[in-house]
């Protein structure tokens, strides 16, 4: 199956890609005549790295003025964190008054070495424990220590996002899966306490199936949501508005946690 390879840069690519998209942004908010825009007009985006049992990983943090609560992206195999889905997405949650984290969650070597071997890519324990080290900057860092804390997963990083959940159960509040494969976080499935939603296209039918799976061995409050029409990266006109406004709704109005 594809998992996100449309959107996978490594390294340099990587970097270069992120650099012309972040100038094309900056020009849009300057307007065509590259003048300044108004105070407020434009989020400030800070590169933040986070130490992962040695491992420095790079991300982009952005926190709108007076945000209820940050959300952790965690891209699919072959992506990176300048995935133009993830950061379609990280906009519309961002005017919805919640800050983002968009992480690389291998480094430029890894990114390499994965693109040969794809060793790294379904390595879901490693991928899991970098989230949560993120999840644990997160809450440790002042300007995000006050807020809750989301985590959303597109592809294997769905998988990533509720073993991270699993491990971090008092501190992740709510968790969205987008055309994910929560199927291979396997046991650590009955141990996420956060709510989660399943978005899945309504013509993605062998992810649909694995997704139910999942679904079945989950003990906190969940739902499946189909996008009627989509496919798996959700290319379809509309299509990821949809996944983005309903997982502005579930982290803004999360139903309530599991367990003690």
């Amino acid at each position: 199956m594809a998992e996100e390879a449309p959107e996978g840069k490594s390294g340099a690519q990587a970097d270069e890609a992120g650099r012309a998209q972040r100038a094309g942004g900056a020009d849009r908010a300057a307007g065509t005549d590259g003048a300044a825009p108004a105070d407020g007009a434009r989020e400030a985006e800070e590169t933040v790295h986070v130490d992962a049992d040695g491992a420095l990983l790079t991300g982009d943090l952005e926190l709108p003025p007076g945000a209820r609560g940050c959300v952790l992206f965690a891209h699919g195999s072959g992506s990176s964190r300048f995935s133009p889905r993830n950061r379609a997405v990280a906009r519309t949650l961002r005017e919805a008054g919640l800050g983002t984290l968009l992480l690389d969650l291998l480094t430029e070597d890894e990114e390499r070495a994965d693109a040969r071997t794809g060793r790294h890519r379904f390595d879901i324990p490693l991928l899991g424990r970098r989230l949560v080290a993120a999840v644990d900057m997160l809450v440790h860092d002042a300007r995000t220590a006050a807020v809750p804390v989301g985590l959303f997963g597109a592809s294997t990083g769905a998988a990533a996002a509720l073993t991270a959940a699993a491990e971090r159960p008092e501190e992740v509040r709510a968790i969205v899966s987008r055309g994910g494969r929560p199927d291979l976080a396997g046991d650590a499935l009955p141990r996420v306490r956060a709510p989660v939603l399943l978005i899945v296209g309504g013509d993605d039918q062998q992810v649909l199936r694995l997704n139910e799976a999942a679904a079945a061995r989950l003990t906190a409050g969940h739902r499946l949501h189909l996008v009627p029409g989509a496919t798996h990266l959700f290319e379809e006109p509309g299509a990821l508005e949809a996944v983005a406004a309903e997982a502005a709704g579930w982290f803004t109005a999360p139903p309530p946690r599991t367990g003690p």
